[in-house]
């Protein structure tokens, strides 16, 4: 399902990443062995860093997904994919910004299962 508005957005996203994507990517992602892409256009969605390879989707929470009407969003959403067998690992941004290497350790175990 290619919709042009979500690809432009995704592009835009990409453009302008969060200090914690930003972390995520160039200190661990980008270089990862196993390919990820970053703002990618799935199912409707736009997903943080999702692995093609390996059906990982990895997304990161800052304080706007503390609400319960985005609790719910995402819960929906992490429904919808897990449907299509894409299995959704999220993060806080306070756990990338603080403790990069344990993210990278739940990453690596999530890439292994």
């Amino acid at each position: 399902m290619y919709s042009k508005n979500l690809a432009l957005r995704a592009r835009e996203l990409r453009n302008a990443l969060t200090p914690a994507e930003r972390r995520l990517w160039f200190d661990l992602l980008r270089t990862h062995p196993v390919k990820f892409r970053r703002q990618v256009p799935v199912l409707g969605y736009i997903l943080d860093f999702y692995a093609p390879s390996a059906r990982l989707c990895i997304e990161l929470d800052g304080r706007s997904h503390d609400e319960a009407e985005a609790q719910a969003y995402d819960s929906e959403r992490s429904r919808v994919l897990g449907g299509a067998g894409i299995r959704v690992v999220r993060f806080q941004n306070a756990e990338v910004m603080r403790n990069l290497p344990g993210v990278a350790a739940l990453i690596e175990l999530a890439l292994q299962q």
